[in-house]
């Protein structure tokens, strides 16, 4: 193989990844006049942003003007458990506000209030109405300005392209190496710089949201390039996807429905998220219950029990179930009918009307909908500095859902989509000053770039081995076994060793065929993420001895003060084998822990920070 017959791009920064983190990221590089270029798995506009329906956590203060930052960053720490790196959630809560009117002046098109400001609804774990949306389509419009914009900005564009491989010289990221998945054919970008922008890895478990792009690569990638993983063992199951019909069991069905009125009820008839209210949070949701009935059309009102945290309403509704008061397919009755009027419905959730009406022949407007919890979210990821997004490898970024720190040990909903337009912009911040204080540029040498593609061509030219698509199976079946909603140290135990016989039998993949139009090779190429990624989860699980946010043991019930000193940090060892390690936290900063632990009254009458 020579080196120099294979289709060669240089840029000085290349995004991987082409959704909300990936695109701002972009726009602004490319602003800053570095020769920026994006690959991207899928086509242009099918990054997974557009499946966050129901909208961005900003504190406009456009219908509440009680919110401020402040207020959100507090909502935002909560939420996480305190587990959350306390300068991402001061950057977060401070900017968001100016990167939603950013959108604006972009031509994002927004709901609006009768005064004509940008619209914000209700949400779970959000003191007040916090999110800007668009209906229940706010992702796709998102994606869609971020596109408009971008296309304009001189921005190299590579779609249907995916990594293989971070190249490095002297431990510096000097390239990437691909291929195009339509014809097979390999690629080589020589860069100085890489953003990390790829999303979770939700396609290891075998009920989940995410769609087929989400196998974990950005964090894969990373980790055999040296980079930390960080925080994942929580790993957010979203309370509300379809369980039925079963070909579209999984599909997110948006926390909008809910932020809109919607309630939850068992198959009695019972609105049960009562029963699950957790002692910690009964003062701040006392009020809540005796106000329900004005919800959602008097802004003062609070929130029901039904916007509780993802985890706490995930687990009730498993709970439900199990007590053999589920649905008739496994889930619970998510009733919006009863609740707002059919026009209504129809104009505020678009979206999930059409949705169940094509997939599953329910009309939301008179039926109560059928949902469970299926897997959503990573809050773990690629661990980055806050201010920059820079890695512990030189010119490696990350920012989106694929990198960790902001959401803590659970996500508020919202909070991603406001997560994508504040860290895409800094990690593009970051990578103009980084390139700004380089001097030689990196140049990968000829023998990891041959290595690259001869590693994915052997699972080709095997004449025998393993089927990557049962194989797939295996790894979702470990997984959502073992490293579920709720988990015990037998289980995870059970999943590392299950993990490891599998990464033994991954060694002899095969996939018949050519490289052209393969998709069996794309699949098993995949296999190998999933891998990293389903192993770093089961091992950090295991270490965190606590049920804290999103990870619950069964085995250790319950937060405990000394796990919130640390976060679980995952390396590759000297050997290649997965380290993982406590890692001890630094003290917050004295006037963010003041605000995260203030009274809500002394927030509003700044008497704090």
């Amino acid at each position: 193989m020579n080196v120099g017959e294979i289709q060669t791009f240089e840029h000085d920064v290349l995004v991987i990844g082409a959704g909300g983190a990936g695109l701002r990221a972009a726009i602004e590089c490319s602003a800053r006049g570095l020769n920026t270029g994006v690959i991207s798995k899928s086509l242009l506009g099918k990054a997974h942003t557009v499946m966050a329906e129901g909208g961005m956590a900003a504190s406009l203060g456009n219908v509440d003007r009680r919110d401020n930052w402040k207020i959100h960053f507090r909502d935002t720490m909560r939420g996480g458990k305190f587990l959350n790196q306390w300068r991402m959630a001061e950057l977060h809560a401070k900017q968001a506000p100016e990167r939603v009117r950013e959108l604006e002046e972009w031509g994002a098109v927004f709901d609006r209030t009768p005064d004509g400001l940008i619209n914000q609804r209700n949400f779970g774990g959000h003191r007040y109405p916090r999110l800007a949306h668009v209906g229940d389509r706010t992702g796709l419009e998102l994606i869609r300005t971020l596109q408009d914009h971008g296309v304009h900005q001189g921005i190299h564009f590579h779609m249907e392209c995916t990594a293989l491989r971070l190249l490095l010289d002297s431990g510096r990221i000097a390239g990437v190496a691909g291929y195009w998945r339509d014809t097979g054919r390999f690629v080589l970008f020589r860069t100085p710089c890489v953003i990390m922008a790829t999303g979770g890895g939700g396609k290891a478990w075998n009920v989940t949201s995410n769609s087929w792009e989400y196998t974990g690569d950005g964090a894969a990638l990373a980790y055999e390039a040296g980079a930390e993983l960080m925080d994942l063992e929580f790993t957010q199951f979203h309370p509300t996807g379809m369980v039925w019909p079963p070909s579209v069991r999984g599909t997110l069905v948006t926390e909008g429905v809910r932020g809109d009125g919607g309630i939850l009820l068992n198959s009695k008839g019972e609105r049960f998220m009562f029963n699950y209210i957790p002692k910690r949070f009964a003062s701040e949701t006392a009020d809540t219950i005796l106000e329900a009935d004005k919800w959602p059309d008097d802004p003062s009102a609070r929130r029901p029990p039904e916007l509780l945290t993802r985890d706490v309403v995930a687990r009730a509704i498993r709970a439900e179930v199990q007590a053999g008061r589920g649905s008739p397919h496994g889930g619970a009755f998510l009733d919006i009918a009863s609740r707002r009027p059919a026009d209504a419905i129809r104009r505020k959730l678009p979206s999930m009307y059409h949705q169940f009406k094509e997939l599953a022949e329910v009309d939301i407007t008179t039926t109560p909908m059928e949902v469970g919890p299926t897997l959503h979210y990573f809050m773990g990821g690629i661990r980055v500095d806050a201010d920059s997004q820079q890695t512990n490898v030189p010119g490696l970024f990350a920012c989106g859902e694929c990198a960790a720190g902001l959401h803590g040990a659970n996500r508020l909903g919202g909070n991603s989509l406001s997560d994508l337009i504040v860290f895409g912009r800094l990690a593009g911040i970051g990578v103009a000053a980084y390139l700004s204080e380089q001097g030689t540029t990196p140049r990968a040498d000829d023998a990891q770039i041959i290595a690259a593609f001869r590693e994915a061509t052997s699972i080709l030219n095997r004449e025998s081995g393993e089927n990557p698509y049962l194989m797939h199976e295996a790894i979702q079946d470990v997984m959502s076994s073992n490293v579920g909603i709720v988990r015990t140290g037998e289980e995870l135990q059970t999943a590392v060793e299950q993990l490891e016989a599998l990464k033994t039998r991954a060694k002899s993949l095969k996939a018949p065929g050519t490289s052209q139009y393969n998709p069996g090779w794309h699949e098993a190429l995949s296999v190998k993420s999933l891998l990293v990624v389903g192993e770093a989860v089961a091992r950090a699980a295991y270490i965190r001895e606590e049920s804290r946010g999103a990870h619950t043991r069964l085995d250790f019930e319950g937060e405990r003060d000394e796990c919130a000193r640390f976060n679980v940090v995952t390396k590759k060892g000297p050997n290649g084998e997965m380290q993982v390690e406590k890692v001890e936290r630094p003290d917050p900063p004295q006037e963010l822990a003041a605000i995260a632990n203030a009274t809500l009254e002394d927030l509003e009458g700044g008497k704090v920070g």
